[in-house]
């Protein structure tokens, strides 16, 4: 019989999810794709094949995961089947490098950032960007890692020279321009079947490393999200949002052929908007879903849900 595949490497993130696939009653199975074999001469099995597959795979041991995963889409993809965030999604999943380069194209801003290798190269890139303030991160990366706030030239030098250097999985460093918004916040747009579900502000006061998953905010040493302030919760959903950008991420999305995403921004002092991350393994947090009563995970299930029974007429 057909069903819903959710590839991933890491069921921590994904019973959140399968909780909602079993509300409605969906078949579903699992491919945990951290490691594994399969025979490209063999047919894949038919059904809706959904990839959670992430940029910070290697931080939890599985380092060729999204390689992996890579070659798993492909071979799905050559056979006609339906890839919720095939390749093309994975492409920009694990490079900012390849995000800002796709956004640009489609008239979309991002911060100016230079890209480098090799620590020489890292300090004349940000001695090119010849802003006062920078940032760095990891072009491969997921969870904030390798984001670095500096303020000179001196710092950075420390840094790369220093124990504390933290080298990217992929070799790549991005220097970016630091954007300083009004209220030490970001947004984040969340969309499935690549339509806009809602946006929630995101608090950073407390650190730039902030991630939604609820995961993160309770055990994930890689993802930390600063100090809790009770009275001002670091995320909440926006109720009545209806920037104009919008419509430009739709068309973007569509593009890429991705269905599943959160696209976050800033907004600086003068109104501008800077987009700077793609995720398109993107999790929710359950006390701004509560506190709004949207719930992307379920939105994302009857989703998935929808088109197996368009494509295959199954529905339980």
């Amino acid at each position: 019989m057909s069903k819903i595949y959710v590839i991933h490497e890491n069921s921590e993130w994904t019973v959140h999810l399968t909780k909602r696939l079993d509300e409605l009653n969906l078949p579903y199975e699992e491919w945990d794709l951290s490691e594994g074999s399969f025979d490209l001469l063999q047919e894949p099995p038919e059904g809706i094949f959904y990839s959670r597959m992430s940029a910070s795979s290697h931080t939890r041991g599985h380092r060729y995961a999204a390689e992996y995963t890579s070659a798993v889409l492909e071979w799905l993809e050559s056979h006609g089947r339906t890839v919720v965030n095939g390749s093309s999604a994975l492409k920009l999943e694990v490079s900012k490098a390849a995000q800002y380069a796709a956004l640009q194209k489609h008239g979309i801003t991002t911060p100016r950032t230079l890209v480098a290798t090799g620590k020489d190269h890292i300090i004349a890139a940000a001695k090119q960007l010849g802003n006062p303030c920078f940032i760095t991160k990891h072009n491969r990366a997921g969870k904030g890692l390798g984001v670095r706030l500096f303020h000179s030239i001196n710092e950075l030098e420390s840094y790369v020279e220093g124990p504390e250097f933290e080298e990217p999985v992929d070799g790549i460093t991005l220097i970016q321009q630091y954007i300083e918004t009004p209220d030490q916040s970001i947004t984040r747009c969340e969309f499935v079947g690549g339509k806009f579900v809602y946006a929630v502000k995101v608090d950073t006061a407390g650190g730039f490393e902030l991630c939604p998953a609820d995961a993160c905010q309770i055990d994930d040493l890689f993802c930390p999200v600063g100090e809790q302030v009770e009275e001002k919760p670091n995320f909440t959903i926006q109720q009545g949002f209806n920037e104009p950008i919008i419509e430009k991420y739709e068309q973007f999305l569509a593009s890429q052929g991705i269905l599943v995403a959160g696209i976050e921004f800033m907004k600086d002092q003068s109104g501008t908007i800077y987009t700077y991350d793609i995720n398109t393994n993107t999790n929710y947090n359950a006390d701004a879903e509560k506190e709004a009563g949207i719930y992307g995970m379920l939105q994302l299930a009857t989703y998935l849900g929808d088109e197996l029974k368009s494509r295959y007429g199954v529905s339980k």
